[in-house]
């Protein structure tokens, strides 16, 4: 069983809970509110926009110049492929560019950006790819998954065609032999860390649905972020 098999394995509960959570089901069978999908979006776009980073700061901590230019080019990818599937979300939604400008993440979405920055501030690229692997892979398996479904929404519909095609297949196995190369050259701790790593990003993945299915918020609101705001500018 290669490294990727084993970690597959050990997360396959929590991928399960993401396959049957209500958010990805309701996808699938068309049932979504869009008003949560409209969340999604905007939190989504947020978290690629430092996904985009992080594997732009596994390009620098990569050993060898082939694999720098191919996270480079996966970072790069992430803002010219989802990024624009998410701009043409929002065109569709109606979100605006005030929107966008206001924007604040959930605490979830926050917490999981954080984590993987944790994991490319103090780990070597082996931690960095566990920590975004699974981005990658489950959202390749939900869309697997979805590829039967036919909602009516054409949103849904392009959401699901975006995740199960072969482009993004080949991403994610590119991303898994990447983490079984590095696995079997680092030391059963390092591979311990990145276990670890891979399992709290599946375990924000089935939050992240969670999330958006309950349109989460800070305590206090987001209106706690615009009075310390409005302070700091007054005391400026």
């Amino acid at each position: 069983m290669s490294f990727s098999q084993y970690l597959r394995k050990e997360a396959d509960a929590i991928w399960e809970a993401s396959f049957n959570h209500p958010f990805v089901k309701g996808i699938g069978d068309g049932t979504l509110s869009l008003e949560n999908f409209r969340y999604y979006v905007l939190q989504d776009a947020y978290y690629l926009t430092h996904f985009s980073r992080v594997q732009a700061l596994g390009a620098a901590k990569a050993t060898d110049l082939a694999t720098t230019a191919s996270m480079a080019a996966h970072a790069q990818g992430t803002n010219e492929a989802e990024l624009s599937l998410h701009e043409n979300f929002s065109k569709r939604l109606g979100i605006t560019d005030e929107e966008r400008q206001n924007f604040k993440p959930a605490p979830t979405a926050y917490a999981y950006t954080s984590h993987m920055y944790r994991a490319a501030q103090f780990g070597h690229l082996g931690d960095i790819i566990a920590a975004i692997l699974p981005c990658y892979w489950l959202y390749y398996e939900i869309g697997e998954r979805l590829q039967e479904c036919s909602p009516e929404e054409s949103i849904y519909k392009d959401w699901i065609a975006a995740y199960g095609g072969e482009w993004f297949r080949e991403l994610v196995e590119e991303q898994i032999q990447r983490l079984d190369d590095i696995a079997e050259t680092v030391t059963e701790s390092d591979r311990q860390r990145m276990k670890e790593l891979f399992i709290t990003s599946s375990i924000y993945e089935l939050q992240f649905w969670e999330m958006a299915h309950t349109l989460e918020e800070w305590p206090f609101g987001n209106e706690v972020f615009q009075t310390v705001t409005a302070e700091v500018g007054e005391k400026a």
